[in-house]
């Protein structure tokens, strides 16, 4: 191989790797939705959907049992995605979208249909510009410079 074809390569890898490490992420937050100690009010509180119930994520972030299932899916269509360049891509930009989207949802009111308050609204805009940001800088095409 070529330094331009490895090059070449190594960013196709990078996004995919960048969407691995993504997914993987989701699937633990998934998982640890379920997991007493991790989440608090698990009993009595976590509720199928919606903002009723008092399970907390961490103490934190609030959770239902729909929104974890949600977020482990969500991480195993990033294993799926990150099998090809243009999936890991399309991971990581549409799952940004999804996540900004849910952002501005939150700040008008309108997420009232999943578990979320403040901490949710806020970390979704980090989750929304940090995909999204990993999906462009993985994926940009660097131009080779001359030495002058």
């Amino acid at each position: 191989m070529d330094g331009v074809s490895t090059a070449v390569e190594a960013r196709h890898q990078s996004v995919q790797k960048v969407a691995r490490l993504a997914g993987s992420v989701f699937l633990l937050v998934g998982i640890a939705g379920f997991v007493p100690g991790v989440t608090t009010g698990l009993y009595g509180g976590l509720e199928f959907a919606g903002r009723g119930g008092d399970a907390e994520l961490l103490g934190l972030f609030r959770v239902s049992v729909l929104h974890n299932i949600v977020h482990g899916l969500f991480g195993l269509a990033g294993f799926a995605l990150a099998e090809t360049r243009s999936g890991a891509r399309a991971y990581l930009l549409g799952g940004g979208a999804i996540y900004a989207t849910l952002w501005v949802l939150g700040l008008v009111g309108g997420a009232d249909w999943i578990p979320s308050d403040d901490a949710d609204h806020w970390l979704h805009l980090a989750l929304g510009a940090g995909m999204i940001g990993l999906g462009v800088a993985s994926t940009r095409r660097r131009t080779a410079t001359t030495p002058t």
